[in-house]
């Protein structure tokens, strides 16, 4: 069928605020009918109605201590130098705290403050006025007081104070049902055996974990293919069983995209595209009254259109409004380019590093679910603005607890798998600590030390001329800072290829022939230059090789890179064979960690130093392949 390929480019605001209101209109944003359950069961549960007390609490007068209960009156005058006994019994009655006043008692004389002269006589050098230490009948609530509002989210003090004055049975709203259909004819289940072309349905695990953590309650639907009438089919008896309802993927314009046709075939479209990235192809449709979103398929879209545009549907139908994330002002680590009418959502990893929070961005793509794993915060380029510079203060929206991000060792410089198994054992070992490795390059990262932006960088730069190591780099590059570098591991760097070797590739040399396909990390990678330094010293022109300027930004990609068809990459040998690829070995480097010395007696580095330091560490590094850590954690070199 013919289908109007146009996608709208409205501003986020407009478009969800226009949608609300249709909603709105439509009745499809009221909540749901209340629903009676037990106040034991109703943690996080929105309250339909305003609850009042059946009962008092106490509802009856009470003892509020442990002591003697007395008629206040009997106590008057008694002092240090004039004490007064009273009678166990008659003048003076035991009780507990919580123990009914007795008749005629007006007050409770704390068990400390009494004197036994014999087992039926108490002596008092103080008086006590009436009702002290007595608990009045209502003291905490009182009959038909109201303890919590309509619309109010139970919370465990709530339930307490619920069964307190008697109620047992709650109403509240309905949770809204919001069915998930995935669509795509290359879909397949979790566990499926994989073969070219298929991908895992994943989204919609994200989607019905996201629907449930707001507070709604997710149906997942079949895997729908790419046909109009299935799909119509499927939405069709959707709408028949939930109070909302996402269609994952087939949001774009290509030729198996049908949402918004099918959306309109059952109701109507009022956005088709929203001037967001990611995410921009989002479609906001209403059909039999209920609210239909069609959520791109690429999962960080998925994300944050669920995030803009399904949760406050989801709140909504609770009686409730979303919360708004915590929000801080931070230094942004390198220049941000965006396109101008686009609003973009940028994901950052951030830390403390002098003083000042540094927000480091990560991968923009919007189909790389690991930057929403790994991310801190999410940083907002307006609509109008074409982004921010190095340097700038920006605010972010946090995705961790600030006290995390304070606790967080920085590190920001060459890519190596140690650094993850650095991070999960510090983890582990300091569950308040994190670390944050952002994977820029050897040369980016000596340039964050420059700027205060990281507390280390881990580098393996080889200078060409004396065939060292990173010190040449450090002593020219930053003279006039204090620094320590300490030894992580050296390890094996080579060719990446084939499983199997099938062109045959035995050397440098061998990239130069047509056949071959190269992938290549990017400029300022202590890899990309031991590759230029290897290739200069066997005199071959990096122009021969196809696919040099094929960048990848780290080891575990260039592996991913010949797993997916190239010939061949250079990497290190735990990449290869983390993948079950075949490896060439080329050099063995030095890869250390450089230390500002201001942080050489933090907990930043401490921590680092003391994980390095254990045989689990370097255990389970070893075991990766390629690595010797003869030196991990030695100081190599310090310059003050």
């Amino acid at each position: 069928m013919a289908k109007d390929v146009y996608l709208d480019n409205h501003p986020r605001e407009k478009a969800l605020a226009q949608y609300l209101t249709l909603l709105e209109e439509a009745g499809a944003l009221h909540p749901g009918p209340a629903e009676i359950i037990p106040v034991e069961e109703s943690l996080g549960r929105i309250t339909a109605e305003p609850v009042y007390a059946r009962v008092s609490s106490p509802h009856y007068t009470a003892a509020a201590m442990d002591g003697f209960a007395v008629q206040a009156s009997l106590t008057f005058g008694a002092s240090e130098t004039n004490p007064r006994q009273l009678a166990v019994g008659s003048e003076a009655i035991m009780v507990d705290t919580g123990d009914p006043l007795p008749d005629g008692c007006n007050a409770v004389i704390m068990v400390e403050d009494v004197h036994f002269v014999t087992p039926e006589v108490i002596e008092i050098t103080q008086p006590v006025f009436p009702w002290q230490n007595v608990r009045p009948v209502g003291e905490d609530i009182v009959t038909s007081e109201m303890i919590v509002p309509s619309n109010h989210r139970l919370r465990p003090t709530d339930i307490g104070g619920l069964l307190a004055g008697g109620v047992t049975e709650v109403a509240v709203y309905r949770k809204p049902r919001v069915a998930i259909l995935p669509t795509g004819t290359e879909l397949v289940e979790p566990g499926s055996d994989l073969k070219p072309g298929d991908i895992i349905d994943s989204n919609t695990r994200m989607l019905a974990g996201l629907v449930e953590e707001w507070g709604g309650i997710p149906k997942r639907f079949p895997i729908t293919s790419d046909d109009f009438d299935a799909l119509k089919r499927a939405l069709a008896e959707a709408l028949e069983q939930a109070d909302l309802v996402l269609i994952n993927a087939g949001s774009s314009a290509g030729r198996e995209d049908f949402t918004a046709e099918v959306i309109k075939s059952l109701g109507q479209v009022l956005f088709h595209g929203v001037a967001i990235k990611p995410g921009k192809p989002v479609i906001l449709g209403l059909a039999k009254n209920c609210p239909v979103i069609g959520v791109p398929g690429y999962p960080v879209s998925a994300y944050l259109c669920a995030d803009l545009f399904v949760k406050p549907i989801v709140y909504r139908k609770l009686g409730s409004v979303p919360p708004v994330r915590a929000e801080i002002e931070a230094v942004l680590s390198r220049k941000l380019v965006s396109s101008i009418g686009i609003e973009e959502f940028v994901r950052v990893k951030l830390g403390q590093v002098g003083g000042k929070t540094v927000a480091t961005p990560i991968s923009r793509g919007a189909g790389v679910i690991m930057s929403l794993i790994r991310a801190d915060g999410i940083i907002r380029i307006p609509r109008l603005s074409e982004g921010y510079a190095a340097g700038e203060r920006v605010p972010v929206e946090l995705l961790r607890p600030l006290d995390e991000i304070k606790q967080t060792t920085v590190i920001i410089g060459s890519h190596d798998i140690a650094l993850d198994i650095l991070a999960n054992h510090l983890r582990r070992l300091y569950p308040e600590a994190a670390l944050s490795s952002a994977h820029v390059g050897s040369l980016a990262g000596l340039k964050a030390l420059q700027a205060g932006e990281a507390h280390c960088s881990g580098i393996h730069l080889l200078d060409e001329k004396s065939g060292e190591y990173n010190i040449p780099y450090l002593r020219r590059l930053l003279p006039d800072r204090s620094l320590v570098l300490v030894n992580l591991a050296y390890r094996e760097q080579g060719l990446i290829v084939a499983r199997g070797n099938p062109k045959g590739i035995k050397g440098l040399a061998d990239l130069t022939r047509p056949e071959v396909t190269f992938v290549n990390r990017q400029r300022g990678s202590g890899t990309r230059m031991l590759l230029d330094y290897l290739l200069a010293k066997q005199g071959i022109d990096p122009g021969q090789i196809r696919g040099y300027e094929r960048e990848e930004y780290t080891h575990m990609a260039v592996a991913a890179a010949v797993a997916g068809g190239a010939d061949a990459g250079l990497g290190i040998r735990a990449a290869a064979q983390a993948l079950e690829l075949d490896f060439i070995p080329l050099a063995e480097e030095r890869y250390d960690l450089c230390i500002l010395r201001e942080y050489w007696d933090t907990p930043y580095i401490k921590r680092l130093l003391a994980i390095m330091a254990k045989k689990e560490f370097q255990e389970e590094v070893r075991s990766l392949g390629g690595y010797d850590l003869r030196d991990c954690g030695k100081v190599i070199w310090e310059q003050s």
